[in-house]
């Protein structure tokens, strides 16, 4: 949780973020992307994070790379500061399927529930991309679907997706 963040861990997590969108990841690009593409998106995270809205947790694999992460960006809304907000969750692909993505969630959950900054959160919640199957594996994690919103996601002209609302209760 909150790796300092250096040229290695920045090229690491851009990386990661290509290789996932390029093997098909809803990570909020279509492929082919480039890590210069992305940039921008991860700045945007990192801008966030200097000024304490957005903590960032990492996994990495037995070579030290990164190898998975989760954005968590609280609410500045008054009335919405009990729930956090999970984004840009990757796992590598290399690592998809053997218990990685399983561990960044429960990661995921106890930083929620133990880490300093995040006593008032009550709960997580997370979009996904429908058709992915990827609201499957949230669910298998204790996330609830919570709400949908029929073909707001525009893949690409033609190939329209559910935004999937999905909700982990902490309490």
């Amino acid at each position: 949780m909150d790796p300092a963040v250096d040229p290695a861990l920045r090229d690491g997590v851009l990386a990661l973020w290509a290789d996932v969108s390029n093997a098909g990841g809803a990570v909020g690009f279509v492929p082919p992307v480039t890590p210069d593409e992305i940039r921008p998106a991860l700045l945007k995270h990192l801008v966030a994070m200097e000024r304490g809205t957005t903590r960032l947790l990492v996994g990495r694999d037995e070579d030290g790379e990164v190898a998975a992460t989760a954005f968590f960006t609280f609410n500045t809304h008054l009335l919405m500061t009990h729930w956090v907000w999970l984004y840009t969750v990757m796992v590598h692909p290399r690592h998809q399927g053997r218990g990685y993505g399983r561990d960044l969630m429960a990661a995921v959950e106890h930083t929620a529930r133990t880490a300093p900054g995040f006593e008032a959160v009550e709960a997580i919640r997370l979009n996904c991309r429908g058709g992915t199957g990827v609201d499957g594996f949230y669910a298998k994690s204790g996330y609830k679907e919570v709400g949908r919103v029929p073909d707001a996601i525009r893949v690409v002209p033609g190939d329209d997706r559910d935004d999937i609302i999905m909700l982990l209760p902490l309490t």
